[in-house]
């Protein structure tokens, strides 16, 4: 018969052995664009216009295209994702249209990216003659984020103690300020964290651009949120697979900028993360 020590050293063993399989690859992955690509990363390459069909020169209009994306997206995404998870939170009754609404948006945050591409082609670039522009690739992917700053809002929000709402309400407190001064505050590292989270999603896409924003060669800066950009995504697909004769060099180094900035974005919400929970008492 085997004894409790020897399942416990089982298990633990099995655990350890299956987050080994779960890192190393990553770690494998990040190291082979860092060898590759370090060597790339020069002043020029950043801030530079591509040259000679992309195979020459920088990779400046793809780097500020997607940094506007990432910030259009957090425009058209945060405001309304976390109203949203505060009416489910704190306003909505418990029955079966609100359990549908939340079953929706579940299965929203799971729909491969490619639907949302088509869905922003045929509503923001068609129907609403926005054309291939910034403001209609932010808005797509604001409509592919919205989904996971809801449910990661409202779990935050449902994770603050009934007692601070009750205490607040018995003080003369109204339901808003009780929302305002006490749940908001103590709900904002989850928020932030799944903010933040739905953003690097976003900064990563190549689907949802496809159709609705990014220019396949475009050496210069866009001048309103009408023009198309390039995006490090599909700069990175583009130079991978529709350039012949493309250096190696030019496409780790592409693809250690993007990992750079998803990375920076994943740095950020820890480190906001950290600094909330510090402040919170409880």
């Amino acid at each position: 018969m085997v004894s409790r020590y020897t399942t416990q050293k089982i298990a633990f063993a099995l655990l350890t052995l299956t987050a080994i399989i779960v890192v190393v690859p990553i770690v494998l992955v990040i190291g082979v664009i860092f060898y590759h690509g370090a060597t790339a990363i020069n002043w020029e390459f950043l801030t530079s216009m591509p040259r000679a069909g992309m195979r020459e020169g920088g990779i400046l209009p793809a780097i500020v295209g997607t940094v506007i994306l990432t910030f259009g997206t957090a425009i058209a995404a945060i405001p309304l994702g976390i109203a949203t998870a505060i009416y489910l939170a704190e306003y909505a009754r418990d029955n079966w249209l609100t359990r549908l609404i939340r079953l929706s948006i579940i299965n929203l945050a799971g729909i491969p990216s490619i639907v949302y591409g088509l869905f922003g082609l045929g509503l923001f670039v068609l129907f609403m003659n926005l054309g291939t522009s910034i403001i209609a690739g932010s808005l797509t992917l604001g409509l592919m984020t919205v989904p996971v700053v809801v449910s990661t809002a409202e779990e935050a929000i449902l994770s603050v103690p009934q007692a601070f709402r009750v205490v607040s309400i018995s003080l003369g407190g109204t339901r808003w300020q009780t929302i305002r001064y006490q749940v908001l505050p103590h709900a904002l590292p989850g928020i932030i964290t799944g903010v933040i989270l739905g953003l690097e999603r976003a900064a990563g896409e190549t689907a949802p651009i496809l159709f609705t924003v990014a220019a396949f060669y475009l050496p210069r800066l866009p001048h309103s949120l009408f023009d198309q950009t390039m995006a490090l995504p599909y700069h990175l697909y583009v130079i991978a697979t529709q350039v012949p004769g493309m250096p190696l060099q030019i496409q780790y180094g592409t693809a250690l900028v993007l990992l750079a900035l998803v990375l920076s974005l994943n740095l950020v919400a820890t480190l906001v993360r950290s600094y909330f929970r510090r402040r919170r008492q409880w």
